[in-house]
């Protein structure tokens, strides 16, 4: 694991429970503002017994980009957190986001 990989994890363990934040907010706390996607493929690798809170990390649009079960239970998740998605699917970033 690198050191990206670890900056990625920290940063996620700390958006607290009803929040959320982007993939590239992550990227750039972990000091790589342009590789937001490799945030997603860091995440991506989680066993699905990871007790890092990734669901709260959506896209810059506050969108899921995740497809099927793992998309639905990150909606689940973040509906149990008390965060609502528009009937578009979308996050409300101004709201809920933690920067």
């Amino acid at each position: 694991m690198n050191n990206f990989d670890l900056q990625v994890f920290a940063l996620v363990y700390q958006v607290p429970e009803g929040k959320v934040a982007t993939y590239g907010d992550i990227a750039k706390l972990a000091g790589m503002p342009n590789h937001a996607r490799q945030v997603g493929k860091v995440l991506s690798r989680l066993p699905t017994d990871s007790k890092l809170p990734w669901h709260r990390i959506v896209n810059s649009q506050g969108k899921i980009s995740l497809q099927g079960s793992r998309g639905d239970y990150q909606r689940q998740q973040l509906a149990a957190e008390g965060i609502p998605l528009s009937a578009h699917g979308t996050i409300s970033l101004k709201k809920y986001r933690v920067l």
